[in-house]
C-alpha cells in the first residue's frame, strides 16, 4: 500500500510535512509493520484487536439468533436495515461534529454506548426475554452509534499516527485487524452458540470494549484544536458535498463504493441461509464460512500494507471489486462445503483490496479540514447503502432464492468494476497533480507513470 518512507500523505497541506519517492532504507517484510511503532496506534491496536473480536460474535450471534428465533430471510434483511440506516441518516452530520469536537472523546463515548448496547443484548438474551422486536431496536440504537463512531475512528487514525508518512500503513494495518478479528471472531461465536448459546457471545463483546475504552485513555495525544461553530452546519455540509460531488477521484471512488455496498456488501445477512438450507450445516457452519471470509480479507489487508507506493491503487481497486463480484457469483453456485469456503475466501480477498485502497485514496488526498465531513460520506457509501442492501438481499432471496440472490448481486458488483476501470483515464488526469503537490510523484518520474498508466 504504502513504502517504509512517505508515499503515503494524509492531507493537502504543506509538502515540507511529506516524504519523497525514494529506494527504502531495509528491506524485509518490517515495513509492513511500521505505523505500530507509534505509541498512540500500538495502543489502539492492541485494545481494538479484543474488542472487534467480541464485535464480529455479536454479528454472527445476532444473525443466528434472528434465524432460529424466525426461520425468516426477510427478517433477516430487517434486522440489517434497523441497524444500518440511522448511520445512513446521520453520517453527514455526525462528519461536521467530527470536525467540530475532541475526536477521542467522540470515541470514548461511542464506544461506552457500544458497551451498554450489547450487554442489553446479553441481559436480554440469557434471561430469555429477547424477542424480534428487541433485537431491532437495539440494532437501531447501534446504527446511531455507528454514525458518530466510523467517521470518528478514521479522521482519529491522523491523530494517533504522528509520522505522516505512516499513515497508510496505519490504514492498512487497521484493515488487518479487522480481518484478523473476521476470522477469530465468527468461528469462536459458533462454538460458542452451539455450547452455550448466543447470550454468552454478547457478553463476551460488551466486556471486551473495556480493552478499547482502556486504550484511548491511556494514549498520549497533542493538544488537539477543537474548532468552534462558526460557521452554521448547513454551510459546513454544503462545502463537504460539494467537495466530494466535484473532485472526480472522490466522486468516482466512493459511487463505486456505494454500488458494491448496496449490492455486494449484504451477502452477509444471507449466510446463516446458506449455512443452514443450503449447506446443511449449523452455527458452526456458519462460523466457518465468515471465518473463511476474514481470512481471505486479512490476506487482502496484509498484501496492501505490504505494498511500496499508493501509486497503482486505482487498478487494486478495479480488479478487486471484479474478483469480489465474482466469488459471489461461484458461491451462490456452490453446493459444497469445501468449495463454499474457497470461495469465501477469495470473496473476502477482493472485498477487502478494493476497500482498503479506497480508503487509502481518500484519506491521502482529502484536505484536513474537510477530513471529518468527507469520511462521513465514506461511511454513508460503506454502511449508509448496506440497510437498503439488506432489504433489497431478504426480499430478493425471499423471492428467487439466496443462491439467485447471490448470483444476480454478484453481477452488479462485476458490471461497477468494468465502469469503474473505464474512468480510471479522468481519474488520472484529477489526481496526478495532487500527488505531484504532495510529493508522492516527483517530476523526474512523472513521464515513466503516465507511460504506465499507473495510478
Amino acid at each position: 500500500m504504502c513504502g517504509p518512507h512517505s508515499d503515503i500523505v494524509p492531507e493537502n497541506n504543506p509538502p515540507t510535512e511529506i516524504g519523497h519517492v525514494s529506494e527504502p532504507k531495509s528491506g524485509g517484510i518490517s515495513h509492513g509493520w511500521r505505523a505500530l511503532r507509534h505509541r498512540n496506534f500500538r495502543l489502539f491496536f492492541g485494545g481494538q484487536s479484543i474488542s472487534l473480536i467480541g464485535t464480529w460474535m455479536t454479528r454472527i450471534a445476532i444473525a443466528w439468533l434472528v434465524y432460529t428465533l424466525t426461520g425468516s430471510a426477510w427478517l433477516l434483511g430487517i434486522v440489517g436495515f434497523a441497524g444500518q440506516i440511522p448511520t445512513f441518516l446521520l453520517a453527514p452530520f455526525a462528519g461536521v461534529w467530527v470536525d467540530r469536537l475532541n475526536r477521542r472523546h467522540v470515541l470514548v463515548v461511542t464506544q461506552t454506548l457500544a458497551m451498554v448496547q450489547s450487554l442489553a443484548l446479553a441481559a436480554l438474551t440469557l434471561t430469555h426475554r429477547i424477542t424480534i422486536t428487541e433485537i431491532v431496536w437495539l440494532s437501531v440504537f447501534q446504527g446511531l452509534i455507528n454514525a458518530f463512531d466510523m467517521p470518528g475512528r478514521q479522521v482519529f487514525l491522523v491523530q494517533m499516527v504522528e509520522g505522516r508518512e505512516d499513515l497508510g500503513n496505519a490504514i492498512a494495518l487497521n484493515s488487518s485487524m479487522v480481518n484478523m478479528a473476521r476470522l477469530v471472531g465468527p468461528s469462536l461465536a459458533g462454538l460458542i452458540i452451539a455450547g452455550f448459546g448466543e447470550g454468552y457471545c454478547f457478553l463476551i463483546d460488551g466486556l471486551s470494549y473495556i480493552a478499547v475504552i482502556a486504550s484511548l485513555l491511556a494514549m498520549r495525544l497533542p493538544r488537539q484544536e477543537v474548532r468552534t461553530a462558526a460557521v452554521a452546519m448547513r454551510t459546513q455540509l454544503k462545502e463537504g458535498w460539494a467537495y466530494v460531488s466535484r473532485f472526480a477521484p472522490v466522486r468516482t471512488i466512493l459511487l463505486l463504493f456505494a454500488i458494491i455496498s448496496l449490492m455486494g456488501m449484504p451477502f452477509t445477512v444471507l449466510m446463516p441461509i446458506f449455512a443452514g438450507r443450503v449447506l446443511h450445516g449449523g452455527a458452526h457452519t456458519l462460523g466457518f464460512l465468515m471465518g473463511a471470509l476474514g481470512a481471505g480479507a486479512l490476506v487482502g489487508a496484509v498484501s496492501l500494507a505490504l505494498r511500496r507506493s499508493v501509486l497503482g491503487l486505482g487498478r487494486v481497486i478495479a480488479i478487486s471489486s471484479g474478483i469480489f463480484g465474482a466469488g459471489l457469483i461461484a458461491f451462490g453456485l456452490s453446493r459444497a462445503l469445501w468449495l463454499s469456503l474457497l470461495l469465501m475466501v477469495v470473496s473476502g480477498y477482493g472485498m477487502m483490496r478494493q476497500m482498503t485502497a479506497s480508503n487509502t485514496i481518500i484519506q491521502t488526498v482529502v484536505p484536513e479540514d474537510k477530513r471529518g465531513r468527507v469520511m462521513s460520506y465514506y461511511t454513508m457509501a460503506f454502511v449508509g447503502m448496506a440497510p437498503f442492501g439488506s432489504l433489497l438481499a431478504g426480499g430478493l432471496a425471499h423471492l428467487v432464492s439466496a443462491p439467485m440472490t447471490m448470483v444476480i448481486t454478484g453481477s452488479f458488483c462485476i458490471a461497477g468494476a468494468v465502469w469503474f476501470a473505464s474512468q480510471l483515464p479522468k481519474i488520472r488526469l484529477y489526481i496526478r497533480p495532487v500527488y505531484r503537490e504532495l510529493g508522492i510523484l516527483p517530476p523526474e518520474v512523472i513521464p515513466v507513470m503516465e507511460d504506465a498508466g499507473g495510478d
